[in-house]
């Protein structure tokens, strides 16, 4: 039952993360909101590691370090598809795969699901395409590229899972850390390259002035601290409960990004998506049963 609600709750945080960092991509380049989110994320373990503390090993170093790599890669990719569009296909493909590919390995390990922990599951991926899908209007067929791109960053986001669900029980923040830094170190690497490329095209190295670049700092600083916050929650309910119905309940994120969303920006939200919410949190509670 803990594992649900902190699953549950983290695939909220984790909107509001998204939602945070959608702001500071508004105002600043995509590459260095997430290097921002990177480090101000990192910033918030180092305050958090005396009282949750943890213990190094090197599966905990490897499996964090490996996460750091699958986590950019797949967050490169869902930032890149959903430029392409249309949005309202692509995240909810990205989120059913970020759940199927832990579903599948916890399932191949061996995890064992009753009745209603199947009809959980279902209920549970129909809610996670639901809450993504918004139609939209005179909306356009994705182009193999972009399909492709999905399927690679939910893919991303699901080994992220995995790899940190093997990190050992008593390792704490310890494979957070190696994640956050490594995603920093690529982040700030493809940073550096954009920038030289815009030096040789530009014949200037100087920045281009952008507006807002303040609060969109701000923003990304935020997210980064929020999602470190959803990563430690994720860690905790994979270590109490099973991998399949713990991704799924985190591949739940869009929700919280939704609701954000409609509550300061005053978006709207689509039947289908309060059906989707409906479902999700029916899911839940099916789940806690099971």
């Amino acid at each position: 039952m803990l594992s649900v609600v902190i699953g549950l709750a983290s695939a909220i945080i984790y909107g509001a993360a998204d939602f945070l960092g959608g702001l500071a991509s508004r105002r600043m380049n995509t590459i260095a909101v997430t290097l921002v989110v990177a480090v101000s994320g990192l910033g918030a373990l180092a305050l958090a590691y005396p009282v949750v503390g943890g213990v190094w090993s090197p599966d905990a170093a490897l499996f964090g370090a490996i996460s750091g790599v699958t986590g950019a890669i797949g967050i490169s990719l869902l930032y890149a598809c959903l430029a392409i569009g249309p949005m309202s296909i692509l995240s909810p493909l990205t989120a059913v795969v970020s759940a199927l590919v832990p579903v599948t390995v916890g399932l191949a390990r061996g995890e064992q699901l009753t009745a209603v922990g199947w009809i959980a599951l279902a209920v549970a991926l129909a809610a996670v395409v639901l809450v993504g899908f918004v139609p939209e209007q005179g909306a356009v067929r994705p182009r193999p590229l972009a399909l492709v791109m999905a399927v690679g960053a939910g893919a991303g986001i699901g080994a992220f899972l995995v790899l940190l669900e093997l990190t050992p029980e008593d390792s704490g923040l310890i494979p957070l850390f190696y994640n956050r830094g490594v995603n920093a170190l690529i982040m700030g690497t493809a940073l550096v390259l954009v920038l030289l490329r815009r030096r040789a095209t530009d014949g200037s190295g100087e920045a281009r002035p952008r507006n807002g670049i303040r609060t969109g700092l701000a923003f990304a600083i935020a997210a980064g601290l929020v999602d470190a916050a959803a990563n430690l929650g994720s860690l905790i309910a994979l270590r109490l409960g099973d991998l399949a119905v713990t991704s799924v309940l985190i591949a739940l994120y869009p929700a919280g990004t939704i609701l954000l969303a409609a509550a300061v920006l005053r978006e709207r939200i689509a039947p289908l998506q309060y059906v989707g919410l409906a479902l999700a949190l029916g899911a839940s509670g099916l789940f806690a049963l099971a």
